[in-house]
This record gives structure tokens, C-alpha cells and sequence, in this order.
């Protein structure tokens, strides 16, 4: 055993007498603990999260500060000089409902992200599972070619989709930015949950065939639930690039009454002349309670899903 003491015994110079010295082995606490982290880590660690809460908390203070204010002096001069603060309660919150109508444009961004995640997220889980567990012509050749899809920019794809979807009178409603978010993200949907699941033990697939499970029974009951760590970290993801997301939302659906919250921000709080940036924070901080809410609940389900298989035995 490590960390015992052991005796060895030593011949002496008279008389070949024995001397017992002790031999002691260091044991496993004379080296330094791989769990807790140097100071050069602690320090890194707290840099990136000053740096990382510094612009929230600058954009939590603007939203409760007057216009004139906002535009003329930095959020910092809270701190420097508290005469100039110019508080104004909620009246920023109001007015950028009022404004931009963030009530409805709020229900526009649920309507958006909710099926732009689930959807793909649903057909990349049968996919990966078909390209794990089941055999077919051209299998692997099939994945290189949805893998390849990564490499091609969204924006190259702008042209042709709203030519196809001012054909067909698509554009401007929710289905339009659906498919679209749903074609570029299956690609790495897929990568994800496929590379996931073939680090699934084996034998659990084949005792369900020796039970008799077809495909659908063992996707849904068992690789569905142990692929949960992958599934929830690529809803997180897709999640908030959909709802963040200005640009395809932009284009393909624009200002009006189906607009998400990202264009109805943009569009109805910023003046010509750059002015409104106190309305703009309190309607970006509105627009952040529910990415938040949806983060901090599916990472307990991915921590979980971590933590379950990391000891083995």
C-alpha cells in the first residue's frame, strides 16, 4: 500500500548485526491536486467573467436611464458621477413596448424558435441513429455529404430562396424562416448526434434485438434517453441562434406584424439619427429573459447527462 511505512533490513559493520531503518513511500497526497486549479486559472477565469458581466451591466443601467442622458454621457458615470444618472423607473420599458410592440413581437420569436429548434433537432436524432446503428448502401458516403453541407455559408443561399419563396408566396410568413433555419441547421444537428451516439455501448442495441425491439422502440426508449447530453447542447445552441438571429429574419419576413423581436427592436427603436439607445437596452433586456430561462434549465439536463456516464464500474 501506498503511504505505509516498510522496514528494510541493514547489515552493520560489527558482528553483522541487523538495524531496521524505515523506508517511507510517498503516497498519492504528496502530489498536487489535478481538481483544484493554479492561481494563473483562477485569475484567467475571472478576467473572462468581468469581462463577460461588464456589457450586462452596462446595458441593465442604461435601460433605466433618461434619453438625453443615455446619448450623451456613458453608463460608467453611474459610478463616476451619480448627479447625471437621470433614473426614470420603468418609463424605458414602457415606451419600447409602446414603440415597438414587443408583446407581440415576443410571441413572434416563441412561434419562430420553438419549431426552428425541435423540428431539426427531431429529424438529426433519426438520422444519427440510422447512421450509427443501421447498415446500408453508401452509408458513410452519405454522411461525408451532409458533413460537407458546414462549409456553406447561409448567405449564399439568399438569392435562390427568396426567388423560390416570392414564387410560391412564402415570403413574409413563419414557415419561411423555419425552413430555412432548418436546412442550415441539420447539417451540424446531425454531426453532433451522430458522433454522440457512436460512443454508445453496443451491447445495449444488441440486448434490444435479442428482446425483440424493432428500430423505432430502441431509438425512442433507449438511445433517445441516453443521448440527452448531445440533444440538449445542440438545442441550446440552435435555440439562441434562432432567436438572436436579425439578418434571415430580416430578409425573409422583414418589419410588420409577423415580425420577431430582434427586427421589431431594430426597426421601431432606433432612430435616423442613432438616437433611442436607452429604449434599445430595455428592449434587449427584455428580449433576454427567456434565452436565459431556456439556458440555465436544458444545462441542468446537460450537466446531468454528462455526470451520468462519467464513472464507469
Amino acid at each position: 500500500m501506498s503511504g505505509t511505512t516498510s522496514t528494510t533490513p541493514a547489515t552493520g559493520a560489527k558482528g553483522g548485526s541487523d538495524k531496521v531503518t524505515p523506508s517511507v513511500k510517498a503516497g498519492p497526497r504528496s502530489e498536487g491536486n489535478p481538481a483544484k486549479a493554479g492561481w494563473f486559472a483562477r485569475v484567467a477565469l475571472a478576467v473572462i467573467c468581468v469581462l463577460w458581466v461588464v456589457p450586462l451591466i452596462g446595458l441593465f443601467i442604461t435601460s433605466f436611464r433618461g434619453e438625453q442622458e443615455a446619448n450623451s454621457t456613458g453608463w460608467w458615470t453611474v459610478f463616476t458621477n451619480p448627479g447625471t444618472f437621470g433614473f426614470v423607473g420603468l418609463e424605458n420599458y414602457q415606451l419600447s413596448f409602446e414603440r415597438a410592440g414587443l408583446d407581440n413581437a415576443f410571441i413572434n420569436s416563441v412561434a419562430i424558435a420553438l419549431p426552428a429548434t425541435f423540428i431539426p433537432l427531431l429529424v438529426a436524432a433519426f438520422a444519427a441513429y440510422a447512421f450509427s446503428f443501421m447498415h446500408f448502401p453508401g452509408r458513410d458516403a452519405l454522411f461525408l455529404v451532409v458533413v460537407a453541407l458546414l462549409v456553406i455559408p447561409n448567405y449564399v443561399a439568399f438569392v435562390p430562396i427568396l426567388d423560390l419563396y416570392n414564387s410560391t408566396g412564402m415570403s413574409g410568413t413563419f414557415p419561411a424562416v423555419w425552413l430555412f433555419h432548418i436546412g442550415f441547421g441539420m447539417p451540424l444537428a446531425v454531426y453532433i448526434l451522430r458522433n454522440y451516439m457512436a460512443t454508445l455501448p453496443l451491447s445495449v442495441i444488441e440486448s434490444a434485438k435479442i428482446d425483440g425491439a424493432s428500430h423505432f422502440q430502441t431509438f425512442w426508449r433507449l438511445i433517445l434517453p441516453m443521448s440527452m447530453p448531445a440533444l440538449a447542447s445542440f438545442a441550446i445552441f440552435q435555440f439562441l441562434w434562432v432567436w438572436n438571429d436579425l439578418f434571415v429574419a430580416l430578409v425573409l419576413i422583414g418589419p410588420g406584424e409577423n415580425s420577431p423581436i430582434t427586427v421589431a427592436i431594430q426597426n421601431n427603436l432606433i432612430s435616423q439619427q442613432g438616437e433611442g439607445w436607452n429604449l434599445v437596452t430595455a428592449g434587449g433586456f427584455f428580449s433576454m429573459i427567456l434565452p436565459i430561462i431556456v439556458f440555465l434549465s436544458m444545462q441542468r439536463f446537460f450537466v446531468r447527462g454528462l455526470t451520468a456516464g462519467a464513472v464507469k464500474g
